[in-house]
């Protein structure tokens, strides 16, 4: 509760300086409702953009667990955090294709009991997008795309694992002029099920372009596990939960459960090319698995 605490009354400080700001800012009409729209923050390996960008995207995460992990049978104390350090590429081929590498980086994790600090490299994932669908006169937006994750992360910070898992996924993004709605679905399908879990994601947010400098979103994202696969991540421990995002641990009592989040923050286009963007994000589902609240904070340059 007090970590809820401390990022609402961060996020609301930081909004307070940023409409100061924008009072102050002598705003122009843009005739192109997509230069107002905004990246996800949150989740940012799955909840992938519709529009097709050039850009890099170095990210931090500070993702902090739940004080007490449930698991199938039991409990145990944990806390502590994982934090990624970890940057993102895309690389638009064409005006409706472009090159997605979504997950890298470096894992440092800290948790407090239980388990040992181990830190490491993630796995590595790459595919495609592609714009279907783009009216202009109803500022609307629709992006199917892939990824493919490949096992070369270390298993000490919970990677490597399986021989592969895919993200087969749809984005789409509504405008209202400097309203939008962006939603992104998709279903993670291992090559192994036997040692990866297949899921779905979802995820929803909510933008309002305020100006330049200060353009807050609400956020929420979702996963459904959907099938159990044969991996204990500690011997005789059955795990009921999944890593959502950052890892699939292949666990063997995780069918069937949801993990929901939901957050806010907000992006600043500090220039018209570069972006900043700050989200925290609260795990909302009782028990929490393994995601207690997250800090995400990245910078877009594209070129």
């Amino acid at each position: 509760m007090k970590s809820n605490l401390n990022g609402s009354l961060l996020l609301a400080a930081t909004a307070a300086a940023l409409l100061t700001v924008c009072r102050a800012q002598d705003q122009s009409a843009d005739t192109d409702w997509k230069a107002h729209t905004i990246s996800p923050v949150a989740n940012p390996m799955y909840f992938e953009d519709p529009m097709i960008d050039s850009e890099v995207r170095p990210i931090f995460m500070d993702h902090r667990l739940p004080d007490t992990f449930h698991f199938a049978g039991g409990t145990a104390p944990l806390g502590g955090d994982i934090k990624v350090y970890a940057a993102q590429l895309r690389y638009a081929l064409t005006d409706n294709l472009a090159l997605i590498a979504t997950k890298d980086g470096y894992i440092a994790a800290t948790p407090d009991n239980t388990l040992s600090h181990t830190y490491g490299w993630a796995n590595i994932s790459a595919g495609l997008k592609y714009k279907l669908v783009d009216i202009t006169n109803d500022q609307f937006v629709l992006t199917p795309g892939f990824t493919v994750e490949v096992p070369a992360g270390n298993k000490a910070v919970f990677q490597g694992q399986g021989a592969g898992l895919w993200n087969i996924f749809a984005s789409a993004e509504k405008g209202w002029r400097d309203f939008h709605v962006t939603g992104n679905a998709g279903f993670l399908i291992p090559d192994d099920f036997s040692k990866q879990t297949a899921e779905a994601h979802y995820s929803l947010q909510l933008d309002y372009y305020v100006c330049q400098y200060f353009i807050p979103f609400v956020v929420g994202n979702g996963y459904t596990v959907l099938s159990d696969a044969n991996n204990q991540l500690l011997p005789g421990v059955n795990l009921s939960t999944e890593f959502n995002d950052l890892s699939d641990f292949g666990s063997t009592k995780a069918e069937g459960r949801t993990q929901l989040i939901a957050g806010g923050g907000f992006r600043s286009r500090l220039l018209k090319n570069l972006d900043l963007g700050f989200a925290y994000e609260y795990g909302v589902s009782s028990p929490q698995g393994i995601f207690k609240d997250r800090f995400t904070a990245d910078l877009i340059w594209r070129f």
